[in-house]
Parts: structure tokens; C-alpha cells; sequence
């Protein structure tokens, strides 16, 4: 059984600033970050493949346009091992501050491309240099976040902290996918490929504007302050990570695993299904999603509420249990709804999908951070929430794309089944850590 380290946060210490500060801070500052992550997630679905590369055999294109959305994903742990290293050498304010900047910058840039139409090569190898920004910035502010939020939490509460930053990627998307909504009712297919998907992708400077507000007026946590009174930071966190709490990133990864999956299955691969292979219009499979993450965001207060009064374990163990339920039946609902030309088991799938994801993402504001003692805990929490993102989301867009051309709906299911297999057999190696 794998042994927690010590307690997220300080037992009674008093808070750095007011509670409703930090957690806003620790929510607006993922809802931005994931905001730009998910509008490079829909515009995958939507544009990138035509606008991006040259064309040739069918599907050639959106195949090149999820192999960069991938890209992200790869370089989000040697972000969060950069992050992480002065996360935990210098302090959570400042590293938090730089995240932003650089996933904001990355986002912002990519909507000002070339075309492949007008630079050739030269527009998609830009694009991937300016996705790995992207996933660099990104593997920094997760684990910042939680750690902003649990570190101040009162005791009995870390999780009920830690949703406050979970609850940045349902509010991310809503305006991720509100935007391209908007821009879909307002324009006309060719102006949206021509230049209106540039639009939320510049709006990103705006947005990260208000973040920054928020998180320069921070202090430090209470827990890393201790931390550095009691001795002086460790010289290689990474180092120390590895050496010492190896086994805390394997089953922190393998946890994680099947959130990601559920999640990027249900909303990257299901939009360019919904659009593609079921015939919905763009407008109407983005509305089902807007619809569906509202129950992803209903899931993830309820679970971190239940965590703290259950446990983490009984918690996350149920919702991987209903993960494996919907990999059976994503293909009588997705399906068999193509065939019947019906859409509420289409509607009906994506709102228990994202429910159950968001009862399995909740606590991981709490939980991954608990896996680490304070020291090490920005790097490990970081580099465990983004290896699991290599694993369970960078390639699951395009491996859904190979499953349902070779075998349909039901082998994309069967893939998903499989990823809440593993991911419960890790939780059920962790130690419960909910009333440490």
C-alpha cells in the first residue's frame, strides 16, 4: 500500500489572505489556462487540420490536427518539472505568475499564424512550437493552483478547497466553447475558417490580464512558509521526487488516467464525431457540450465535498466504477443514435460522461497534492497530474479516430473501459489520506 507523506496543509495555521482571495486566485487562474487549452481543443476538432496542412487521403488532415493537439500534452511535464523546481525553491506566487504568462502568450500567438495556404510548412511547424508554449505554461499552473488552494485550507476542508481549482476546467470550457458558438451563429462557415477561429485565441491577452491581477496580490502559503523555516528547500525537487517518491507518481499517474480519458474522449473526439461521422451541425454538438460540462461541474462539488466527509478513496473508486459503465455504453448511445438520427442518447451520453468526470476530478485537488510532503509538493503534484496527461489525453483524440474507423463506436468504448480498469486498481493502492 502505497503511504501518504504528510498532511496538504498546515493543521489550524492561519491563512495567508482571505480565504475568498486565494481561492478565486487558484479558480480564475485555471479557468484562463484552461480557457486557452480548450480553445485550441475545439478549434482541433473544428479547423486546424484544413487550415494547418495540406490536404490528401480522407481524414489525413484531422489525423495532423490531433497529432498537435498531442504535442501540448508531451511537453506539460518537463513544464511542470521546470515550474515545480521553483515552485518548490522559491514559492508558489511568483511561479504561478510566470505560468500564465507563458501559456497566455503561446495561446495568444498561435491567433496570429500563417496559413499553410500562404507559409507553407512553415505555418504548422510554428504552430507545434507555440503548442509546446502552450503545454509548458499549462504543466506549471495545475499543481500551483491545487497547492494554493489546499495549503491554506482549515483542517477537514482540503478537499472542499481543492475543487476551487478543478472547477477552472468546466468554466475554461463553457467559454471555450461559447465563443466558437457565438462565432458559428455569427458567421458564416468561410469567414469562421478564414479568420473568425482566430478570435478566441486573441481574446486570450484580455483574460490573462484579469488573472494576473488576481494572483500579484497573493502571499505565499502557510505550508511552504513553514516549510522553509524548518530547513532550506531542496537543492533538485525533481531529484528528490524520484528517488524518494517514485511510487507516488506511478499511482498518482495511473489514478489520473482515466479522467483524462473520459474527458477528451466525450469532448475533442466526440465533437469531430458529432460533426463528422453523426452529421450535427457545429452549432448544435457545441451546445450539447456547453449543456454536458455543467454536470461535470455539478460532479466536481459534490465529490469534493463527499471526499472530505467519506474519504478520497470510496469517492474516486465509485466514479471509476461508473467511467467503465459508460465505455459499454458509448456505442448503443452514440451508435446506434447515428443510425436512428435521434439525439438525446447522443445529449444523454456526454451529460454522464462529464457527471462522472467531474466526480472523479474533484478530488485530485486534494488527493495528488496529499501524495507529497510540502517540500516537493509543487514538482510532484505537477509532474503526476501531467505524465497522467500523456497517458490518459494526448493521444486519445487520435487513438478514438483509429478505433472507430477500423471497428466503430463500441471499440472506442471498450478503450475507455479499459482506462477505468487501471486507473482503479491505482487508487485502490493508495492510502486513505482524508483524515491525516
Amino acid at each position: 500500500m502505497l503511504q501518504t507523506v504528510e498532511t496538504a496543509g498546515p493543521q489550524g495555521a492561519a491563512p495567508s489572505a482571505s480565504p475568498g482571495r486565494i481561492l478565486a486566485a487558484s479558480f480564475v487562474g485555471t479557468a484562463i489556462e484552461f480557457f486557452d487549452f480548450y480553445i485550441y481543443a475545439t478549434a482541433t476538432a473544428l479547423v486546424i487540420g484544413p487550415v494547418f496542412f495540406p490536404a490528401g487521403a480522407p481524414g489525413v488532415q484531422q489525423l495532423s490536427a490531433f497529432a498537435t493537439f498531442a504535442i501540448a500534452f508531451i511537453a506539460r511535464p518537463f513544464g511542470a518539472a521546470l515550474f515545480g523546481h521553483f515552485g518548490d525553491r522559491v514559492g508558489r506566487k511568483a511561479t504561478l505568475v510566470a505560468s500564465l504568462l507563458i501559456m497566455g502568450l503561446s495561446t495568444v500567438l498561435i491567433g496570429c499564424l500563417p496559413t499553410y495556404a500562404t507559409a507553407g510548412w512553415w505555418a504548422p511547424a510554428a504552430l507545434c512550437v507555440l503548442r509546446c508554449g502552450q503545454g509548458i505554461g499549462f504543466g506549471g499552473e495545475w499543481g500551483g493552483a491545487a497547492l494554493l488552494a489546499v495549503e491554506n485550507a482549515p483542517p477537514g476542508k482540503r478537499a472542499w478547497y481543492g475543487i476551487f481549482p478543478q472547477l477552472g476546467a468546466p468554466v475554461g470550457f463553457i467559454l471555450a466553447n461559447l465563443g466558437f458558438l457565438a462565432l458559428s451563429f455569427g458567421l458564416s462557415p468561410e469567414s469562421f475558417q478564414a479568420w473568425g477561429w482566430r478570435l478566441p485565441f486573441l481574446a486570450s491577452a484580455a483574460l490573462v490580464g484579469v488573472g494576473l491581477y488576481v494572483r500579484l496580490k497573493l502571499t505565499e502559503t502557510p505550508a511552504f512558509k513553514a516549510a522553509l523555516n524548518e530547513a532550506r528547500p531542496e537543492r533538485v525537487p525533481f531529484a528528490t521526487m524520484l528517488t524518494q517518491h517514485g511510487g507516488a507518481v506511478l499511482i498518482g499517474t495511473f489514478a489520473m488516467v482515466a479522467v483524462y480519458a473520459v474527458f477528451y474522449l466525450s469532448t475533442v473526439f466526440a465533437l469531430g464525431y458529432g460533426t463528422g461521422t453523426l452529421g450535427y451541425t457545429r452549432p448544435t454538438f457545441l451546445l450539447f457540450e456547453c449543456i454536458a460540462v455543467c454536470f461535470m461541474a455539478i460532479g466536481t462539488v459534490i465529490s469534493g465535498a463527499a471526499a472530505d466527509r467519506f474519504g478520497r478513496k470510496p469517492v474516486l473508486l465509485s466514479g471509476m466504477v461508473a467511467v467503465f459503465a459508460l465505455g459499454f455504453l458509448m456505442g448503443p448511445m452514440l451508435g446506434n443514435a447515428a443510425a436512428a438520427g435521434t439525439w438525446p442518447p447522443v445529449l444523454g451520453f456526454l451529460c454522464l460522461s462529464l457527471l462522472a468526470m467531474g466526480w472523479v476530478f474533484g478530488p485530485m485537488g486534494a488527493v495528488l497534492p496529499e501524495l507529497f510532503p510540502t517540500r516537493i509538493r509543487y514538482t510532484g503534484a505537477s509532474v503526476t497530474y501531467n505524465l497522467a496527461g500523456i497517458l490518459g489525453a494526448s493521444g486519445a483524440p487520435y487513438i478514438a479516430q483509429e478505433l472507430a474507423s477500423y471497428g466503430g463506436i463500441g471499440f472506442v468504448g471498450f478503450y475507455l473501459a479499459a482506462a477505468a480498469v487501471l486507473s482503479f486498481v491505482a487508487v485502490l493502492a493508495m492510502r486513505e489520506s482524508a483524515y491525516d
